[in-house]
């Protein structure tokens, strides 16, 4: 599996997120791969319905329903077919508390995918939770134009697997290369995932052939 963090650069703004998530449904048929487009509410529903490609939000809150405004709902989302999202981005980090209690509450189908900035994290309390994924980034090498957590911290991507027992762990980072996509697989990740390597990339159709050549 593959999560692209769309996150909010001008480079997905309207059409352009359009065009993007157009590449991803492509190679995604093409190479036989999941790719999970991670989309600001504005424009999850649009991408979803007009090329059909598979999204998450990029942030849900505790709320189901009712006098909570300008909150986001994972009822609501799963109402119009989006079921997941990203929690605890280090770009949006929340308590742990409101963590544990939005992962205890989601709704049957509901992915979470809960964002841990360090191995300590994911053994303390992140694993315990039971989310659906756990997504490690090493804050200090997220958007890194030429390391990854891939090149420079390989064994801590064992250790991330080691300390999340059952919970799928998908690693970011810096990612964007199939020889990343390789090494992370090979320490025992199930999943990448990446944000402006593509999102930002002059062609991001090439960068993401890529990385679904290393899952082959």
């Amino acid at each position: 599996m593959i999560l692209i963090n769309f996150k909010i650069y001008k480079e997905t703004f309207g059409d352009k997120a359009i065009e993007l998530a157009k590449i991803i449904k492509e190679i995604s048929e093409k190479y036989k791969i999941r790719i999970v487009i991670a989309a600001s509410p504005i424009d999850a529903l649009r991408i979803k319905k007009e090329t059909g490609a598979e999204v998450f939000l990029q942030n849900v809150n505790e709320y189901s329903e009712g006098k909570h405004t300008g909150w986001v709902s994972m009822e609501q989302a799963m109402a119009l077919g989006i079921n997941g999202s990203l929690l605890n981005h280090s770009e949006n980090k929340i308590a742990k508390g409101k963590a544990l209690k939005i992962i205890k509450n989601r709704p049957k189908g509901f992915e979470v995918v809960l964002c841990m900035a360090s191995t300590g994290q994911i053994e303390k309390w992140g694993a315990k939770a039971n989310p659906d994924w756990i997504l490690y980034e090493p804050p200090e090498l997220i958007a890194s134009k030429d390391k990854s957590v891939a090149t420079e911290e390989p064994k801590v991507i064992k250790s991330a697997v080691e300390k999340g027992l059952k919970v799928p762990i998908m690693v970011g980072a810096g990612i964007k290369d199939k020889n990343d996509v390789i090494v992370s697989l090979k320490m025992g990740a199930k999943a990448i995932g990446l944000s402006s390597a593509f999102v930002l990339s002059k062609n991001p159709k090439e960068i993401l052939e890529e990385l679904a050549k290393g899952f082959n």
